[in-house]
């Protein structure tokens, strides 16, 4: 009896759940292109070319994300990517790390983030870098 009421009340209650569902799908969250607006543009400017508004400022120049896998015969460098964002491969083009290390950035938000609930820093910040990696693959020139 308890499994039929609550089969009926699913079955009553989903046509009010579906405008939700489907309003959630339409504004899907791109955290990589996200992240990327957030920290990288006002470097490597909106579309990755290397031309934001602190491109200028550093002591190198800032690279032209856009032309990684051109630069690289054909293949993208997700690893080499993956690094530098992290903070784990030193660029020699940057110089003197001009660019932020996100890794470490990332791992102490994790603790802003969960605030009491147990988690593991790196594995917030991989998710993050992860994501970020994506979207400036999806940058590559055609």
């Amino acid at each position: 009896m308890r499994l039929a009421r609550i089969i009926t009340a699913l079955t009553m209650g989903a046509p009010l759940f579906l405008p939700m569902i489907s309003a959630a799908q339409e504004h899907k969250i791109d955290r990589g292109k996200q992240e990327y607006d957030t920290h990288c543009a006002v470097c490597h400017g909106l579309k990755g070319k290397g031309d934001g508004l602190y491109a200028g400022f550093g002591s190198q120049f800032v690279a032209n994300l856009t032309t990684l896998t051109k630069r690289n015969k054909g293949v993208f460098p997700f690893a080499r990517v993956y690094e530098s964002i992290d903070g784990t491969e030193l660029v020699k083009a940057h110089g003197p790390r001009d660019m932020p290390i996100w890794g470490s950035d990332y791992r102490g938000r994790a603790g802003e983030y969960y605030l009491d609930v147990p988690y593991d820093p790196d594995v917030y910040a991989r998710a993050r870098i992860l994501a970020l990696t994506e979207y400036v693959y999806r940058l590559q020139e055609k």
